[in-house]
């Protein structure tokens, strides 16, 4: 695998355990599998992983940051997710998203994002279903274990890890961040992974 095209260095998503899946599979995530280990646990594809969060980080790049709602219900996310939002000016929700906060208007903390990503689509399932009713995509952090119906982007990766989600937050900022033109090419955030990743 060539470092140079990885958006960090292979170590870097390696000591992460980004690409260390569950022991359950689901025929939806059977193609970003790259193979099980002896002890059952499934790994999935580095370079689907990477090749997604690039994908990902064009895709949410195209909307005004105003636009972008993350989703975590998982608690090892809500520290990258929120500093994602102050980096990026995207809209967050860590911690439990009631559902209607996209799709009914009387209530207060009413939203109108045009695009939805979440850390894992079974604890979140409440704002995949309204960004579906609404009609708008969803990209989704998948797992070995997840389903992805209703998902328009999936990105393979360990999504319940606090190393694999902090690293996910750090790159998808830097990545959205230099395609909005905010960092040059190569420039590098002033946050580090560990900002991004929950103690």
């Amino acid at each position: 695998m060539a470092e140079k095209e990885l958006l960090v260095s292979q170590d870097q998503y390696l000591k992460s355990g980004i690409h260390i899946g569950t022991k359950f599979r689901t025929k939806y995530m059977a193609r970003f599998i790259y193979k099980t280990r002896p002890d059952g646990l499934s790994v999935l594809n580095l370079q689907e992983i990477d090749e997604r969060i690039k994908v990902a980080a064009q895709f949410l790049a195209q909307y005004e940051s105003e636009d972008i709602l993350i989703v975590s219900r998982r608690e090892n996310g809500w520290k990258g997710v929120k500093l994602f939002g102050e980096l990026t000016g995207a809209k967050t929700f860590p911690g439990r998203y009631p559902p209607g906060v996209m799709t009914n208007p009387n209530l207060n903390k009413f939203i109108e994002p045009k695009i939805v990503l979440v850390t894992d689509v079974w604890p979140d399932k409440n704002a995949v279903i309204d960004a579906v009713k609404i009609g708008i995509p969803v990209l989704a952090m998948c797992d070995t274990n997840n389903q992805c119906n209703n998902i328009d982007l999936v990105i393979p990766s360990n999504n319940k890890g606090k190393k694999s989600l902090g690293l996910f937050f750090y790159i998808l900022t830097r990545e959205v961040l230099r395609a909005k033109g905010k960092l040059k090419p190569d420039e590098e955030l002033k946050q580090t992974i560990e900002d991004f990743t929950e103690e």
